[in-house]
């Protein structure tokens, strides 16, 4: 093997590389621990090595179009056999995953090699990387700021050039709003488009799927076809695309594209003029390339979504703490639990179960005002998050906010909602464009189009109709080969290292 460059290679450069016998997966393996080894100290963005599995798989005989590719896990719900799954949470910081999850099971087989799990907040809940259990994660463009959450480990990874793509779920923009932190590229596809499995269920109604992140738009495009599936165990099911995601990325597009665009936040919460500018820069360039765009604020009333998904996360949380309860056999107080996790959960045990169902049926109200909408848009176009990242410990309650959080239980249920939009109003603030696709069940991007004054990425979201993540792939990949891509060319992690192994 000649001398090659790692962290300038995608998943599918890597696969092809192996696939040529141009390189070994050990030889991978080794390029991306040595990576880890180098930065994962600064970013905490990995909590869980698995360096002798991993050298073991290395020396199978792999097959697949990811044969040889290190990856990273996201370390919820993206199960192996017998090794930790901790939610990023204090009560599970000694699990063990009893069986491979389908989502990780599938990967295996397409010839992934998985190097350990990323750093997740507790349950999945921030938008920022910072559990109590494992601390925080930080970004790789300048390690005082988080790199959101909640798949903000896996971003970072991916941002740092440990490899190339990282599993990462979505339930509110978990996807999305760490790879704009990150300068990466995030898919949220379609709901039902791949299921995790086995037992999951509907993760948080239908809000929440698992996908990867990725640096390129043709890994994203290949994974989707190595991921999509229909489940007949699964809750949500969405028919197989039937061509290859890889193949929509490769072939040139003259397509020309209905675009509607805003920059008012969805809650009328203030956005950072640096976000406008994204956006703004973004639907130039589109006009330019001959798309029809236009200025058009969505049909969905963003404080009735807003607020169902915070009486679904209420639910969610408490019927999740009353199912380990039962498992331990015991009960669980504040202690147990970071302070967001317990408020959610008092709150949770008074949301009605006609109330429950009211909230769903505002996301059904949304998903057929989007649909509509659709008819006549092929994208709505929208920052991915309203203000650049904030920095680490910022948006963790100070002491003085913990004691008045775990006041909860004393209030009214009208005064413990109220606790809980003030408890989220800042983080609120910064992501209230990325909910709206969770609950529609649309798919979902965000692209790397800006860096701010202070060298911080910013992405722009584009939502498709259901079903159609090819036309995601499409305009992204358009978007790929121009000047307006960001992507990796100003982070300084990247450019610290370029080695060649």
């Amino acid at each position: 093997m000649g001398k090659f460059s790692y962290m300038s290679n995608d998943a599918v450069g890597l696969a092809s590389m192996v696939k040529k016998k141009e390189i070994k997966p050990q030889e991978l393996v080794d390029a991306a621990l040595k990576r880890l080894y180098e930065v994962n100290p600064k970013l905490n963005a990995v909590i869980h090595v698995m360096e002798e599995k991993a050298r073991q798989q290395a020396e199978q005989q792999l097959s697949g179009p990811l044969a040889g590719v290190p990856m990273l896990l996201k370390n919820i719900s993206q199960a192996i056999a017998g090794e930790p799954l901790t939610s990023g949470a204090k009560l599970f910081q000694h699990h063990l995953a009893q069986s491979d999850s389908h989502f990780t099971a599938k990967l295996r087989d397409a010839g992934a090699i998985f190097l350990g799990f990323t750093n997740v907040p507790e349950f999945g809940l921030m938008a920022i990387t910072e559990p109590e259990l494992h601390g925080s994660t930080r970004n790789p463009w300048n390690v005082d700021y988080t790199p959101g959450g909640s798949s903000g480990g896996s971003a970072a990874a991916v941002a740092a050039g440990i490899v190339p793509v990282a599993g990462a779920s979505d339930g509110g923009g978990s996807i999305r709003i760490p790879s704009a932190y990150c300068g990466c590229f995030g898919l949220k596809p379609t709901r039902g488009r791949t299921p995790v499995g086995p037992g999951v269920g509907r993760q948080w109604q239908g809000a929440s799927i698992d996908f990867v992140i990725s640096r390129t738009v043709r890994d994203s495009a290949a994974m989707l076809d190595v991921l999509q599936t229909v489940q007949q165990a699964a809750a949500y099911q969405t028919p197989l695309y039937e061509g290859k995601f890889l193949d929509v990325v490769q072939a040139p597009s003259t397509r020309k594209f209905r675009i509607a665009y805003t920059t008012e936040s969805p809650v009328g919460t203030p956005v950072h003029e640096e976000a406008k500018q994204a956006v703004h820069k973004m639907v130039n360039w589109l006009a330019a390339e001959g798309h029809y765009v236009e200025e058009k604020h969505g049909p969905v009333d963003g404080h009735a979504v807003m607020h169902s998904y915070f009486t679904m996360n209420n639910g969610e949380i408490a019927a999740m703490i009353a199912s380990i309860e039962k498992q331990i056999g015991r009960s669980i107080t504040a202690e147990d639990v970071e302070v967001i996790t317990w408020v959610l959960n008092v709150a949770g045990h008074n949301v009605s179960a006609k109330d429950f169902v009211l909230s769903l049926e505002q996301w059904d109200v949304a998903a057929a005002q989007m649909a509509a909408f659709h008819e006549t848009y092929d994208f709505y176009v929208t920052p991915t998050n309203a203000f650049p990242p904030a920095k680490v410990g910022e948006l963790i309650p100070n002491e003085e906010q913990r004691k008045h959080l775990l006041t909860i239980s004393e209030l009214s249920t009208a005064e413990q909602t109220e606790m809980i939009n003030q408890m989220f109003e800042a983080s609120l603030k910064r992501t209230p464009f990325t909910q709206l696709a969770n609950l529609t069940g649309q798919p979902a991007m965000t692209v790397p189009t800006h860096v701010t004054k202070d060298g911080l990425p910013l992405g722009v979201q584009f939502v498709a109709p259901k079903g159609r993540e090819d036309l995601l792939l499409t305009i992204a990949a358009h978007i790929e080969q121009a000047d307006i891509w960001e992507g990796m060319k100003k982070n300084p992690m990247m450019k610290s290292s370029g080695e060649l192994v």
